[in-house]
């Protein structure tokens, strides 16, 4: 069953319509609605071209959002081989928000390390929903670690609302855990390629995403917070979220422009949930043209580059 976004109510009904003539012919086969379902067919075609042609930033969180989406699962299943996933963060518990192991991409070692938010109730709960917990990010340095040591590359696939802002994660010290997945990022003497997958929050976001190089799906968004939250804070309202967005400059295309990432992967009309193997193919594709040159370099080549990769941010695109 495809799930359609609220601006996308217009093209449901015609899709729908085009789909409950089929159903009419195939419980009778004398009828013949061929014609008028592919006229249906182009006129929705149109539609999502022109609905997303110009995608306002709230319209892109919502897409980024899009439960049909691919997830972190997905893509470690897709582009990876030899998966062996790692658990636990040797300290308190194993967080099912945070996945990741060792694996082969394109036949060569890696640690692959993302957010899972789910694709079900209760996956989406056991995962809950993406939001990592401090043991989330203590896991991802024991990976991070590991690939320091044994000179592994390391990818990155992020996919958060946010860190999970609970008492008990405060407890057990979720701001210092992040801070030390960021700082573990920027210390890597190998490769580290992250790639925004659907949304980026926060700085549950920025544990996983301080890397050589960052790209960024077409609709997928990257912020300091949520548009919701920024509402809330500024406008003591959550409903000013679409003014919130539009502020935040939290689109891959306003992001790219500023120099926070360096590549957009295009996804295919309508979003990455319309065509899911494409969409794997194409951030598979991309990580392994971002890979390539990094791995002709030394490892102090790579930490300096890096390091100068952040301090130089804000520079480009000051004017936009």
């Amino acid at each position: 069953m495809t799930h359609y976004l609220e601006f996308e109510k217009p093209l449901a009904e015609i899709e729908g319509k085009a789909e409950e003539l089929r159903a009419l012919a195939r419980a009778n086969e004398e009828m013949d609605v061929e014609k008028e379902a592919a006229a249906l067919d182009k006129k929705a075609a149109d539609m999502l071209k022109d609905l997303y042609k110009g995608l306002t930033p709230w319209r892109k969180c919502q897409v980024a959002r899009h439960p049909d989406r691919p997830h972190c699962k997905d893509y470690i299943e897709a582009l990876f081989t030899e998966y062996t996933p790692l658990a636990g963060d040797r300290n308190f518990a194993d967080d099912h928000a945070v996945m990741g192991g060792l694996a082969r991409f394109n036949d060569q070692p890696v640690v692959v390390i993302g957010q899972e938010k789910g694709h079900d109730t209760k996956s989406r709960i056991e995962r809950n929903f993406g939001m990592a917990r401090p043991e989330g990010y203590r896991k991802a340095i024991r990976l991070m670690d590991l690939a320091d040591r044994f000179g592994l590359p390391v990818i990155a696939l992020v996919d958060t609302p946010g860190a999970y802002p609970g008492k008990g994660a405060e407890e057990r010290g979720q701001s210092e855990a992040i801070a030390r997945s960021t700082e573990k990022c920027l210390n890597l003497k190998v490769p580290m390629i992250s790639v925004i997958i659907g949304e980026g929050g926060s700085g549950g976001a920025v544990a996983f995403a301080s890397a050589n190089k960052l790209a960024m799906l077409e609709h997928s968004v990257y912020s300091v917070i949520s548009p919701e939250g920024c509402a809330s804070i500024l406008w003591k309202d959550a409903e000013k979220m679409r003014e919130a967005a539009e502020a935040l400059r939290l689109t891959a295309q306003d992001l790219h422009k500023l120099g926070v990432i360096d590549q957009i992967i295009p996804e295919p009309l309508g979003g990455a949930q319309r065509d899911r193997e494409a969409t794997i193919a194409a951030v598979g594709k991309a990580i392994e043209a971002m890979l390539a040159p990094l791995q002709k370099k030394k490892p102090e080549t790579i930490l300096k580059d890096r390091r100068k990769k952040f301090l130089d941010m804000g520079s480009k695109g000051l004017a936009a």
